[in-house]
């Protein structure tokens, strides 16, 4: 059996939160409409859609509690197909050993992958990191300062998200 793949998205406020599910978890996240995520992944996952909305309920569940603060931990499964082995030990790494609130800086996790990627590799392998968010490439800083951000907004939305699990302190805003 080849399997299937669905698409769905979820409003938050850093805008429509699209999802890529298969029978073995979540695949891809990004921000944009399912539709923009569809037509990206068609051809690298070379799966047929299914319409199977219930599939991604449970995705974009943990996703909106995560946006409004209720949720610290996701436990909905990843589907690691979109990355290579080096991606999906650092990205793993980072998965399983940095959580919510928490932040490691690109030589740290360069380290703890025990990859032997240096940590100016590192950034790259975030920035092509399939699932922003629930494998939480926002949590991964310079050493002096934020950083890069591919997702979203840039660095803003990885400022939000920080700001979001206490890692940042919320900005005055004098306007």
């Amino acid at each position: 059996m080849v399997g299937t793949v669905v698409f769905a998205s979820v409003p938050t406020p850093l805008g429509e939160m699209a999802v890529a599910v298969t029978e073995d978890g979540v695949a891809a996240t990004c921000w944009g409409d399912a539709g923009a995520l569809r037509a990206r992944l068609a051809g690298r996952l070379g799966l047929p859609e299914a319409g199977d909305a219930g599939r991604a309920a449970p995705a974009l569940t943990e996703l909106a509690a995560y946006y409004a603060g209720r949720l610290r931990a996701f436990t909905v499964p990843v589907d690691w197909r979109l990355t290579t082995p080096v991606q999906r030990a650092v990205l793993g790494t980072l998965h399983a050993t940095v959580p919510y609130g928490r932040a490691v800086t690109y030589g740290e996790l360069a380290a703890r992958s025990g990859t032997g990627v240096p940590a100016r590799a590192i950034g790259s392998i975030m920035g092509a990191n399939p699932i922003p968010v629930i494998v939480p490439c926002h949590r991964v800083v310079a050493g002096n300062g934020l950083g890069g951000f591919s997702g979203g907004e840039g660095v803003e939305s990885k400022r939000w998200l920080l700001t979001l699990e206490g890692y940042l302190q919320p900005t005055l805003d004098w306007d």
